[in-house]
């Protein structure tokens, strides 16, 4: 089901209208059959993969949460009665149990989502290098499979809350379909966010009240996103699709200006997605994770992805990043290395090494292909080059009397660091590793400046719906500029008197402009969407 649809609107009301109508303590159970139902119109064999996640991370969570209250029963029942070297013996053991079940569902769960979505790559690569040696393809290259919609969402997620429930983090829900639910969420499927097991199901399953106010603010949110998709992503992907994939044939000039409007382009598909979703949900009485905070208005690489996708980062900081940089194996490289090389190198390598882990399985997350390991890399490799020279940065600040909350500093910063995010989104979008690097080239080395706004925005047929669009994008500026200060729906009922009319009149025709994509569902499908 497209959510730039009719279809999709008629769905949302339809939930909305029985999920108030029935007793509070069934509304989840609305919203089950309301996720059965959304992934069963986007293709019956979906749900297949969400039942054996579902089933496996259940009995899963569960076997670990039995032997934890066994453990812990019998520990408080034999304690003073045994030996202490016979109480660590047991506990050894049942760890070994509860860690054989971990590692048993992750490597089911994650074993399905690298079949699907990286078997066909890694078959790719293994011919290859069979072929370059002289020898002939061994292995049938018949390995493309449609990736089930949603598994890198919904996998990561429900891995978590296995780990959760291993650490002791959180207990195991004893009830499957409140599990089934956790998986399934519909607004969630396909692009996240990637929630925390407890943050959810609280939203979930406590009992919901239709108020005015979360009904009309989450129909603005909606509306906004609508918005976001609709009149600046949609619009824009056709100057940005036909640039990459002709870039050869475009100035320098061009090239760059469609690269820009790819960051804004993406944006606008990405954080609109999450702002139909959670208005949806908004009107429901359930919260969702936020996935984006201002990303653009970002002074670094590092700052710029704690802002961006949030919810991926926060799962990689957990579940990846801290386990290795806090290692044993790690720590002690650490204090072998502030021995020998001092303080700063001991601290930063640690970190340093689990860095280039994340980067390399956030490319891979994104896409089988070397571009999405390159872009990964990149990232990671401006992340840590920052980390080591924070001593030089700041020695230099202080040599040149840099004020850091200056102004022009700060625009500067914010400036370089969306032209780097820039150049590093545009690597794997293009198609290959190889046409990446072809892009950038085009960008800095053919610089003929057309004099024809034709020649310069190939997309500019209509003066009027360009400015449309500049007036969209100043729109998301100003309204980013707002959310500095205080968020922008207290802003509004400050300035309702002022702004409230002028804007729902400003929407209403920019929308109307584009409304022949909602009626008749041409609406490009959303980036994030592949992934």
């Amino acid at each position: 089901m497209n959510l730039i649809s009719v279809q999709f609107l008629l769905f949302c009301a339809i939930v909305v209208i029985v999920f108030y109508a029935v007793p509070k303590r069934f509304q989840w159970i609305v919203l089950l059959a309301a996720s059965l139902y959304f992934y069963w119109t986007s293709g019956n064999r979906n749900i297949l993969f969400v039942l054996i996640t579902s089933i496996s991370t259940y009995f899963a969570a569960c076997g670990i949460q039995k032997s934890l209250e066994y453990q812990k029963a019998w520990v408080k029942e034999h304690k003073g009665k045994i030996e202490k070297s016979q109480i660590k013996a047991f506990k050894e053991k049942c760890k070994k149990q509860q860690k054989t079940i971990l590692v048993l569902t992750l490597v089911l769960n994650f074993g399905l989502l690298c079949v699907f979505k990286y078997l066909h790559f890694a078959v790719e690569q293994i011919n290859q290098l069979i072929t370059s040696f002289g020898g002939a393809t061994a292995i049938p290259d018949a390995w493309s499979l449609i990736v089930p919609l949603g598994i890198s969402f919904y996998t990561f997620q429900t891995m978590g809350y296995l780990v959760d429930v291993y650490l002791k983090k959180t207990s195991a829900e004893t009830n499957y379909f409140k599990v089934l639910l956790f998986v399934s969420f519909f607004p969630q499927m396909t692009q996240g966010p990637i929630s925390n097991f407890k943050f959810l199901t609280t939203e979930l399953f406590k009992e919901h009240t239709f108020t005015y106010r979360q009904y009309s603010w989450g129909v603005q949110r909606m509306i906004w996103g609508f918005f976001k998709k609709i009149v600046i992503a949609d619009w824009m992907s056709v100057f940005v699709n036909d640039v990459f994939q002709n870039y050869p044939s475009y100035t320098g000039i061009t090239t760059l200006i469609g690269a820009f409007m790819y960051s804004v382009q993406i944006y606008a598909d990405f954080s609109g997605y999450m702002d139909i979703v959670c208005g949806f949900c908004e009107i429901l009485g359930i919260r969702l994770t936020e996935n984006f905070n201002r990303p653009y208005f970002s002074k670094s690489i590092a700052e710029y992805w704690r802002r961006w996708h949030i919810s991926l980062g926060a799962w990689f900081k957990t579940y990846i990043y801290y386990p290795i940089a806090l290692s044993k194996w790690n720590q002690k490289l650490g204090k072998r290395l502030r021995k020998v090389f001092g303080k700063k190198v001991g601290q930063t390598m640690p970190a340093s090494i689990a860095l280039v882990v994340v980067w390399l399985v956030t490319g891979l997350w994104h896409g089988a292909s070397w571009a999405y390991i390159a872009w990964g890399g990149v990232n990671g490799i401006f992340i840590i080059f920052s980390l080591w020279m924070e001593p030089v940065y700041d020695s230099w600040k202080r040599k040149l009397h840099i004020k850091e909350n200056s102004f022009y500093w700060r625009a500067f910063m914010t400036i370089r660091t969306f032209v780097l995010v820039t150049f590093i989104k545009v690597l794997p979008e293009v198609g290959s590793l190889q046409d990446g690097f072809g892009l950038w080239k085009q960008i800095f080395t053919n610089h003929v400046i057309p004099h024809d706004l034709h020649q310069l925005l190939p997309f500019a047929h209509s003066k009027f719906k360009l400015l449309a669009l500049a007036v969209s994008v100043l729109l998301i500026f100003i309204t980013s500029m707002i959310q500095r200060k205080q968020p922008i729906r207290q802003w509004l009922e400050d300035h309702t008197h002022y702004v409230t009319r002028l804007i729902l009149f400003a929407f209403a025709i920019i929308i109307i402009i584009h409304v022949e994509s909602l009626i008749s569902d041409v609406a490009g499908g959303f980036l994030y969407e592949q992934f």
